[in-house]
């Protein structure tokens, strides 16, 4: 597994190389001390795995996260267990709490390789994201690792865009025309000027006016197909 460690502490950067030595499957392929060198770093080396430090000068790791589209594997490391969590909500990789043990990295090491090794086994190699992805989405003081297959719903509100996923609605400053660009377009259907759905959640379909389509979802949203992206959805559901 390729990975970064970012961390401000040049001590507890070379503590956890220390005890990375022990684990072979583990590649530190480059290391940070704060967010803007980690970002630089992350766009040149692609790494698979993050050791991400929370605290630290200018942005802080939720931060950094917040400001990447394809999120690596993460597990936090912090001196402090007040953030666990909001470093988690549910989908984080993990979170050691320093002094790193041993025993409590490895486990961490277990579930990163599992979770890499699903990764390569589903990856499309397009510029798109594919639904086996999971992306950092932070609203205010609320944060989540979120599976794209779990949203169902993207709805624009203003310059923001409206995520809808486990009863979670978070908005994220992005259009929906730049996530549209993003997401798979075979799971992903722009429905109208306002919302996109995920075709995977879709309960029925009823004929509406004007020779469009209303979509009512599983979760229970009801969704208008402009009459333009009625005829694209016909033409992309039939046989």
């Amino acid at each position: 597994m390729k990975a970064l460690i970012i961390d401000d502490s040049n001590l507890a950067r070379q503590e956890l190389k220390h005890l990375l030595k022990n684990f072979n499957q583990v590649q530190i392929i480059g290391e940070a001390e704060n967010a803007q060198s980690a970002l630089e770093l992350i766009e040149e080396k692609k790494p698979e795995l993050l050791f991400l430090d929370i605290q630290m000068p200018d942005k802080d790791g939720f931060e950094l996260l917040e400001e990447l589209i394809d999120v690596p594997e993460v597990i936090f490391t912090t001196a402090f267990n007040q953030y666990a969590m909001k470093a988690f909500d549910h989908n984080a990789l993990d979170y050691l709490q320093k002094p790193i043990k041993e025993e409590r990295l490895s486990l961490a090491l277990e579930r990163a390789e599992e979770k890499i090794r699903l990764r390569e086994q589903q990856a499309e190699g397009s510029k798109t994201l594919g639904i086996d992805k999971q992306v950092f989405v932070k609203d205010g003081e609320q944060c989540w690792f979120v599976n794209l297959a779990d949203i169902h719903l993207m709805e624009i509100m203003g310059s923001y865009t409206r995520i809808f996923f486990n009863e979670q609605q978070p908005m994220i400053p992005r259009s929906l025309n730049y996530m549209e660009g993003r997401l798979d377009p075979a799971v992903f259907f722009r429905a109208n000027r306002q919302q996109i759905i995920n075709l995977k959640y879709i309960a029925r379909i009823e004929p509406w006016f004007s020779g469009t389509l209303k979509v009512y979802l599983k979760t229970g949203e009801e969704i208008e197909v402009s009459r333009r992206q009625s005829i694209r959805f016909r033409e992309i559901m039939s046989f």
